[in-house]
């Protein structure tokens, strides 16, 4: 036989050992309880983790782009808004200039609207999205299109044009001598040139060609910005250029309806560009649109995968929470009660 000896030092041992060991279970049962998730996923699957892991990261990838698309979609909002804003100037413009044509001091008439839609070109072409300048291609940072003014580039290279072609400048009062067939070979020639590369880029835009381009959904790349150098801006730059500053209030009357003529060509080409490229991007929109909303799907279908592995149920965890804080409780007051005894009280 074997005597066993018991004292109340193994038994307060054994209670502070498994008040410890409680705890660390009352703690997992409570966050499992808390979250609906286990504590430890990677201890609980075993194996199954590294398909938990990869499903984790791929609807991490499906959040980057979801959050991508939310900026796409603003910034196409954005374009959409400034070319749906020219377009509708031009149209105003062009029924002006058909007005203007033939009425008695119609270049007076026009001046002031040319100048100012020429104005609100540039700060279009120039707005910015979140730090970064919409119309400039793959050059975010600056502003792509300079303004016509005194002293600038663009401003410098048609007064040089306009004394090129006829011997004084745009104010002086030979300006009143002008032909109609001088005026004709002048707008079509080097002037023309001036809204074509590489005049443009030199002398207007800073922009580039190519713009940017943004992922959208795990197969889809697409453009997500429009350059300042599409034909539909330049149109419009040309043909508020020169009724605002060819000196036309100076012109004879024939002189300025060829003016008149090569800008109401200019400004209707321009619309009908403005609208293919509205429709344009009218549609990367609705792809963009499009493609988050199957991205949302797709995570939710992740996500209930991922569900279905890492979860555990509330219920069961609550109980389990109830069940260890009882065990607690009751080895806290048996280790008090162990701890009031001794053999003092018995001598």
């Amino acid at each position: 036989m074997s005597a066993n000896y018991i004292s109340s030092y193994m038994l307060t041992s054994a209670l502070r050992f498994s008040i410890t060991n409680n705890q660390s279970l009352l703690s997992k049962a409570s966050k499992e309880a808390t979250t609906g998730r286990f504590a430890d996923v990677g201890l609980q699957l075993g194996a199954a983790t590294g398909r938990d892991v990869s499903l984790r990261a791929d609807m991490s990838y499906i959040d980057q782009i979801v959050d991508t698309n939310e900026l796409v979609s603003g910034r196409l909002d954005v374009i959409q808004n400034r070319v749906t804003q020219l377009g509708t100037t031009a149209q105003d413009f062009l029924k002006n200039l058909i007005a203007a044509r033939d009425a008695d001091g119609g270049a007076r008439v026009i001046l002031p609207s040319a100048t100012a839609n020429l104005q609100d070109l540039t700060g279009a072409l120039n707005v910015s999205y979140n730090g970064s300048y919409l119309f400039a291609g793959i050059d975010t940072t600056n502003a792509p299109v300079q303004n016509y003014t005194a002293g600038s580039t663009s401003k410098n290279a048609v007064d040089a044009d306009f004394f090129a072609a006829f011997g004084f400048s745009q104010s002086a009062a030979g300006v009143s001598g002008i032909t109609p067939a001088q005026m004709q070979s002048f707008l079509n020639g080097s002037f023309d040139a001036e809204f074509a590369s590489p005049a443009w880029n030199t002398n207007w835009s800073s922009a580039t060609d190519q713009v940017l381009s943004s992922r959208i959904s795990t197969t889809e790349v697409v453009d997500t910005s429009v350059s300042a150098n599409q034909p539909g801006f330049r149109k419009l730059a040309e043909a508020y250029t020169m009724l605002s500053d060819l000196g036309n209030t100076n012109l004879s009357k024939a002189t300025f309806q060829v003016v008149v003529d090569k800008a109401i060509s200019l400004v209707s080409g321009a619309i009908n560009d403005l609208a293919v490229l509205g429709g344009s991007v009218g549609a990367i929109q609705q792809r963009v649109s499009s493609a988050t909303d199957k991205l949302k799907l797709q995570h939710d279908i992740l996500n209930n995968q991922v569900v279905g592995m890492e979860n555990v149920d509330p219920t069961e965890a609550s109980v389990r929470v109830n069940t260890l804080q009882t065990q607690i409780n009751t080895a806290l007051a048996l280790t008090a009660q162990l701890q009031k005894m001794s053999l003092i009280n018995y001598l």
